[in-house]
């Protein structure tokens, strides 16, 4: 949001005051012109008066609300109303504010539906109470009710949540008590011990369903503890929630709910159990192979319905399974990931099966009309998921991205760098997503006074349709965002999106990645001529760095205020074309700035120059574009998140320094919904970094560039150490916490300098290393870094560029480094202010005020002191 400020100063009286004041606001808003002067009315008498007019209600289907029109009609832009903002916060904010603000997190908790239910309470005394059951009391009731309603045989047991451990279990003895059972549920206990469980329940030979899930054992457990379930219960269709190779009518049956706890069959079912059976939801089943005998028209003749959402089912050609389903004749709608197995086409799919009326819950009539091929409108919200023992502050931390909207303050001046976050009040935030959307709703700042100062944020309403009583009020989340900017893909922050599709898109890209190769480019050892002035005087600098003109002392060169003037510019302003022409630069003059240096220094450049050249190196984090690639980081993340592996991932705007709107989360909604702050790369966070005295660090190094056709670069003696100022923790409130998990501290923070040849000998002593191991190991990734940028960008070769760059390096636990960014022009502010050693090579010191003096010469006299080849 950006602002046009009147200097005057005095209170907005009249409508045309407001619109000289507000005319950008109104512009950018979307407002229909036809509404201006109702909103100023209502801003200036401070009206809120959607409550005569909207209903909010509970939805049946989750913890969430809906707004509802109460008057009896209301017509396309008839009228405006104001929404409250009921929160507004820096994100590094939030969690502070939460804990120390009264009211507002119960408030929020209540308005994101994630309260302490009452209820809940009464039922957590209960059970603090011994309200709930033990498992000795579980047991006796089902043994008393198969022997009441039954034939006394227990074939079904679901022993959930009851706090279970490796030797309860085993003291049950279940297999002797429940010779017969068929299905078997231990979720959400305490088991830990592989070997002892596969022991317990092979023993249960003719079991066809076995749900371990949400037990420790799982995290620790790979393919083989599966396989010894499956040999040692030879009859199993069922294990945690995924059918096996052996499915068949007990699966299915399970799935269309003919099979169950309250009618689990029998060892031996009856002849065609399935024939009733109209609606089947086989959706995330881990099915690979659809063509088996139980799944066909004869055992299920009557089929309508039909889920194989979220199962790879790769081992079915798309042909094959179209004949498949072809040959259900009564098969009228279905639901599959597109792209997934029946192809990338829902038009193909549609032809191929021409019975359906529906695919993916949309009419196939449209979607012909349309020529859609992803076709999606099936999608189910994500809700807000918390335990009881979640504190309410962390339930609206976790939440709270599916409320949230945001703005950036701008006045004439400049850019607000930090983006400001906000929930709309009771009102607005009931109002949910609808891809036909009957509303809209944009951020207003009004400033009565006529300046920023005064600037108070509302949230606007208004009809784009007509509407009438009882119906929902909806607004669309991504307004103005069409798949050219990824739409369905960033619809994954309120919905459930298909995952087969984003990891599908994933294993492309990683598989691309693991092909590149880069052979490296020889050492150039010819250096490339000394620069010098033809009358043989010093050569002349022009440069807006303060240091430079303070600590550039030798005689070879000579401070000039003039630009055209000068023989080297160095400067931290880009030069491009313009600029050559605004001051007089020619093609004469050295330069401080390669062509296209944008291919490293701008970070969504710098992962894709990589990739180009070497696909996915060890020391570059797996790392995403999300203007391009947020398919495939939805993708990676699922994939982790199914494996069990860490998910915590660094977003970084491509082109701001200083960690400035930088940010650490787990949270795939949140992950999404920071795009609309700016363009972002998201990247794998180092969750284990090597540590100094218990604190992150990171490293600067310095990198000079003579040459880049043929290669020539050398790195600087110097480099700094950069440490955080506290202690280093994955607790996940201290993601909020700067001083944990950023190391730049040298603006506006207390910044806690350490010499760099005292942090390796520290370093040394604390973790048992040597320095020079891990001094080689970035060395050679520093000249994989620009070996790939000469190679994808032969353009960035200029005989007349010599250049400086900061390489921020960070080393994992194993001491491996990391590359975070190439920075153009670095601040050198601490290479000057302190003198240091050399690392290797005798302990030389290096006088701080001579750091220029020694970069000048390398990089335009051709000398080598202080510096190394790489």
């Amino acid at each position: 949001m950006s602002a046009a400020t009147a200097s005057t100063g005095s209170r907005i009286q009249t409508y045309e005051d407001f619109v000289k004041v507000h005319g950008l606001l109104l512009a950018a808003s979307g407002l229909p012109q036809s509404l201006h002067f109702k909103l100023f009315e209502k801003l200036t008498s401070e009206t809120f008066d959607g409550g005569a007019h909207f209903a909010i209600e509970p939805c049946e289907d989750g913890p969430q609300r809906r707004l509802l029109l109460t008057s009896e009609t209301m017509a396309k832009d008839s009228n405006v109303f104001l929404i409250d903002h009921a929160w507004t916060f820096r994100l590094s904010d939030a969690y502070k504010q939460l804990q120390e603000v009264p009211g507002l997190a119960q408030r929020m908790a209540a308005l994101m539906c994630v309260e302490v239910d009452d209820d809940d309470g009464g039922l957590e005394q209960a059970v603090e109470n011994g309200g709930r059951m033990t498992v000795e009391e579980v047991l006796e009731s089902e043994i008393r009710n198969a022997r009441e309603s039954g034939d006394g045989f227990v074939r079904w047991l679901e022993l959930e949540e009851l706090g279970l451990d490796d030797a309860t279990l085993l003291s049950l003895d279940l297999s002797t008590k429940f010779p017969d059972l068929l299905a078997l549920s231990l979720c959400g206990n305490k088991l830990e011990n592989q070997q002892k469980l596969v022991e317990e329940v092979t023993k249960f030979k003719n079991l066809k369903g076995l749900w371990l899930n949400n037990n420790p054992v799982l995290e620790k457990s790979d393919c083989g503890m599966e396989d010894s379930v499956l040999r040692g219960c030879p009859k199993l269709e069922i294990y945690n929630s995924r059918f096996t190779r052996n499915f068949g009518v007990w699966a299915v049956g399970f799935c269309a709910d003919v099979y169950g706890k309250d009618n689990p069959g029998s060892g031996l079912l009856g002849d065609l159990p399935l024939q009733s059976v109209t609606s089947l939801d086989l959706s995330n089943r881990g099915i690979h192979n659809l063509i088996n005998k139980v799944f066909s028209p004869f055992e299920m003749p009557n089929l309508s319905y039909l889920n194989i959402r979220g199962n790879p089912i790769e081992e079915n050609s798309a042909s094959d399974l179209f004949g498949l389903l072809k040959a259900f004749y009564c098969l009228q709608s279905l639901e599959v990931d597109i792209p997934g197995p029946l192809g990338d086409s829902a038009v193909e799919i549609l032809e191929s099966l021409p019975t359906l009326s529906s695919l993916n819950g949309v009419d196939a009539s449209k979607i012909l009309e349309a020529e859609k091929h992803v076709v999606d409108s099936m999608l189910q919200p994500r809700l807000p998921e918390w335990t009881a023992e979640d504190p309410v502050v962390d339930r609206v931390l976790n939440a709270m991205w599916f409320y949230l909207m945001t703005y950036r303050l701008a006045d004439e001046e400049k850019l607000d760098e930090t983006p400001v976050w906000y929930v709309m009040d009771e009102l607005g935030s009931a109002l949910r997503h609808s891809d036909e959307p009957n509303f809209r709703v944009a951020p207003f700042l009004f400033m009565p006074e006529g300046n920023l100062a005064s600037a108070v944020s509302f949230s606007i309403l208004w009809p784009t349709q007509n509407v009438k009583k009882g119906d929902e009020c909806t607004r669309d989340y991504l307004f103005g965002i069409g798949e050219d900017r990824q739409r369905s893909a960033r619809l994954t922050a309120w919905f459930h999106t298909p995952q087969h599709y984003f990891i599908q898109e994933y294993e492309k890209h990683f598989n691309k990645l693991q092909s590149k190769i880069l052979p490296s480019l020889p050492v150039n050892s010819s250096a490339p001529s000394v620069v010098r002035c033809g009358d043989g005087s010093a050569l002349r600098v022009y440069t807006d760095i303060p240091q430079i003109e303070e600590f550039l002392t030798r005689p070879e060169f000579v401070i000039t205020n003039e630009p055209k003037d000068a023989d080297i510019i160095w400067t931290s302003m880009q030069i491009d074309e313009e600029m050559k022409k605004a001051v007089g630069i020619t093609d004469q003059q050295y330069v401080n700035q390669f062509p296209f240096e944008a291919c490293i220094v701008m970070k969504h450049h710098l992962a894709d120059t990589i990739q180009k050249a070497q696909g996915s190196p060890g020391w570059l984090q797996p790392t995403y574009n999300l203007e391009t690639h947020l398919s495939q980081l939805i993708g990676d993340y699922c994939v982790r998140k199914r494996d069990g592996h860490n998910n915590l991932w660094i977003l970084k705007p491509w082109n701001m320094a200083r960690t400035i709107d930088t940010t650490v989360t787990d949270n795939l909604s949140a992950i999404i919904r920071l795009m609309e702050t700016g363009p972002k790369i998201c990247q794998k966070y180092i969750e284990h970094p090597a540590l100094f005295q218990g604190k992150k660090f990171d490293l600067r190094y310095i990198v000079l560039v003579r040459s880049i056709n043929p290669l020539e670069i050398f790195l600087s003696d110097v480099f700094w150490v950069r440490l955080a100022n506290n202690p280093y923790t994955l607790e996940k409130h201290s993601l909020f916490e700067y001083e944990t998990h950023f190391t730049v501290m040298n603006y506006g923070r207390r910044l806690n300098h350490m010499n760099t040849p005292e942090f390796v000998s520290e370093f040394e002593k604390e973790h048992q290393v040597k320095w020079l191991d891990i001094h080689q190991r970035v060395k050679n990734m520093i000249r994989s870094v620009f070996e790939s940028a000469a190679s994808v960008h032969p353009e960035m070769h200029d005989p007349k560029s010599r250049a400086m760059y900061g390489v921020d390096v960070m080393l994992d636990a194993a001491f491996q480094p990391k590359l975070l960014e190439v920075t153009y022009c670095p601040d050198c502010m601490r290479a000057c202010k302190y003198d240091t050693e050399v690392i290797f090579g005798g302990g030389e010191t290096i006088r701080g005020r001579d750091f220029f003096n020694v970069v000048f010469g390398c990089l335009f006299l051709n000398e080598t002191v202080n510096v190394s080849q790489l």
